[in-house]
């Protein structure tokens, strides 16, 4: 049946006004979907890690983490991985280095020698209590946490671990940096010869009397560097990730 003009025009009316109101709904959602960007002034296209589901940025941060652990541990964590390793191996404390050349002016060099190596033989028998407290941190790390490791230096990773590991890693190491040392020749007799000192002992540097807590410390630093080596080769070296996943999650902020 034919339409009117008039009925034709009321017609194209309400079609223009449905038409309108559809496209300024489209509109709107689009607006909407940018907002996130607006809001932080990008104007950017969401990056590949963006695309990233939550379970694989975690899986793969954790993967990552589990790796450069567990290389840190078994590197150091075995004879001479200290001692023979110029980049982690612990020196004569800074207090007691004139020592050290007073003994080798008197031809004693073995002594001293024997002091340096008790102390790294010492960090080489602590550093296996690490697993287990790296993997308690790598459990409980958040998707937030894995996001900011991503997006964030070469060594954020590490820095996650110092945060949340380092005072657990002293309380579980010293005891074993302590029973070891006690029982090494050299280090040992100085020891004994500190307790003896009584009062006189108060008049050295900190590090000098507390020899336990300075192979601690130097044991963690040494620890936490090479943790940093291989997480900066896995974000670095397509090669080095062992894994489909890691190439997905470090490969999205690879340049």
């Amino acid at each position: 049946m034919a339409l009117n003009p008039k009925t034709q025009l009321v017609l194209a009316g309400i079609l223009s006004l449905v038409y309108s109101c559809a496209v300024h709904a489209g509109l709107s959602d689009y607006l909407d979907s940018l907002k996130g960007l607006t809001d932080t002034g990008s104007t950017t296209a969401p990056s590949a890690a963006d695309s990233l589901s939550n379970t694989e940025v975690v899986a793969g941060l954790k993967a990552a983490l589990q790796e450069g652990t567990q290389f840190a541990v078994e590197t150091l964590g075995r004879s001479g991985g200290y001692l023979d390793n110029a980049d982690v191996r612990i020196p004569m404390p800074e207090s007691l280095v004139w020592v050290e050349k007073s003994l080798r002016r008197l031809g004693q060099e073995q002594l001293a020698d024997d002091f340096v190596a008790s102390m790294n033989h010492a960090a080489e028998q602590a550093v296996p209590e690490a697993a287990a407290i790296f993997s308690e941190a790598i459990q409980a790390m958040t998707l937030d946490d894995a996001r900011a490791i991503l997006a964030g230096p070469d060594d954020a990773a590490t820095q996650y671990f110092r945060e949340h590991t380092e005072t657990a890693l002293t309380e579980r190491m010293r005891p074993v940096i302590s029973r070891t040392t006690e029982n090494t020749g050299v280090t040992s007799a100085y020891k004994h010869m500190l307790s003896g000192a009584g009062g006189l002992s108060g008049l050295l540097p900190g590090e000098a009397t507390d020899i336990d807590g300075y192979v601690t410390r130097q044991a963690l630093d040494g620890l936490f560097s090479m943790v940093a080596v291989e997480e900066q080769r896995i974000r670095e070296n397509p090669l080095a990730r062992s894994s489909d996943l890691l190439k997905k999650v470090f490969g999205s902020v690879s340049p």
